[in-house]
């Protein structure tokens, strides 16, 4: 379902409830907005654990590698591989590379059109260690696959430890922004309630309400967001496909 239809079936919905109970059509309004925030925060969330998912799996990835090199699998052998052995998060981008690999036969293309792709610090590191084994012969390949493995597995403990703490964070500061519209809505249940509310004054509380709220969520979400490893492999392989796009 697309964004857009969502928040929108949210506010309908929330409105359409919340006039039932109240019967002030700007009580109403308002709930239908923080529906609507409350619907786009939700998609961006999961968005978030989707890309989550993502990082969690390149150790696996690492693990399914040096399986396949050291059971005497050629390094394209084991990538390709990945498609269906690999962690069912990753397995479409792997089944594409598996596909330019067979149609081009150039690893190095398929290894950097997935590293376009994924576009992470965790990924380009593995790619990078690829492509540099691929040229310089890779005698070396299993032992930087088990150090980048290790490290990988390390960072995503540590982030998962920190954003475990910042989960109390951010739920209590859910809790307190919501408490206030909560109680709103069993007080709007009172005739007078509704009324003082549905006057221009009312209106402006409850727009500056939203306003306030708004601001608080993105202040803390900011405050609580962990900084984001830079990538530093980029800059070689984007240059490599564009020049490989404008050949072609």
């Amino acid at each position: 379902m697309k964004l857009s239809l969502r928040i929108g079936i949210s506010a309908s919905i929330s409105t359409a409830i919340v006039l039932l109970m109240t019967r002030s059509l700007v009580i109403a309004a308002a709930f239908g907005a923080l529906a609507a925030g409350i619907a786009f925060v939700t998609v961006k969330t999961k968005t978030g654990m989707s890309e989550a998912a993502l990082v969690a799996a390149w150790p696996e990835v690492i693990d399914h590698l040096m399986s396949g090199i050291q059971s005497g699998l050629s390094l394209s052998e084991s990538l390709a591989g990945l498609a269906t052995r690999g962690p069912e998060v990753l397995r479409p981008s792997f089944v594409r590379f598996k596909s330019t690999l067979f149609s081009s036969g150039d690893l190095t293309e398929a290894i950097e059109e997935l590293r376009a792709g994924f576009a992470h610090h965790g990924s380009d590191q593995i790619f990078e260690a690829l492509l540099i084994a691929k040229s310089l012969g890779g005698s070396e390949l299993l032992q930087i696959l088990r150090t980048l493995g290790d490290f990988l597995r390390q960072d995503l403990a540590l982030r998962r430890e920190i954003d475990v703490k910042h989960g109390w964070i951010k739920n209590s500061a859910h809790i307190s922004a919501a408490a206030p519209w909560i109680l709103l809505l069993l007080l709007s249940t009172q005739p007078s309630t509704a009324v003082a509310y549905s006057t221009p004054t009312g209106a402006v509380i409850l727009i500056a309400g939203l306003f306030m709220t708004g601001i608080a969520y993105i202040w803390m979400n900011r405050l609580g967001r962990l900084p984001q490893t830079p990538r530093v492999f980029t800059q070689g392989a984007e240059s490599k496909l564009a020049i490989r796009s404008h050949l072609k």
